[in-house]
């Protein structure tokens, strides 16, 4: 089943973001590969493509796991958190219409 991961950025998150960007990036290659990603990609805390220092409030994942349990591990384990990029993520079912 598809499940929406929305990370949640913690005020002036940009530098740890920075610094965790390439192994947040490698999993979410995996789930690429095995064919499981949907979308994903940051939330400019503006109305702008390239936010600058205003950053991002978070960050959208739509991705394939066999369980909500699964998806709420994957989450909790993104390097994100781990740096305090995020301040964590809520996770939800995700039922895709289209395309």
């Amino acid at each position: 089943m598809l499940y929406m991961i929305r990370g949640i950025d913690a005020e002036d998150s940009l530098s740890r973001r920075s610094n965790a960007r390439e192994a947040h990036l490698a999993r979410l290659r995996v789930l690429l590969d095995e064919g499981r990603l949907i979308l994903a990609g940051p939330l400019p805390a503006i109305d702008a493509e390239d936010p600058g220092p205003a950053g991002f409030s978070g960050s959208l994942v739509v991705a394939e796991f066999e369980s909500l349990a699964a998806a709420r591990e994957w989450a909790g384990q993104d390097p994100y958190i781990q740096v305090g990029a995020w301040t964590g993520a809520e996770v939800e079912p995700f039922k895709q219409v289209l395309p």
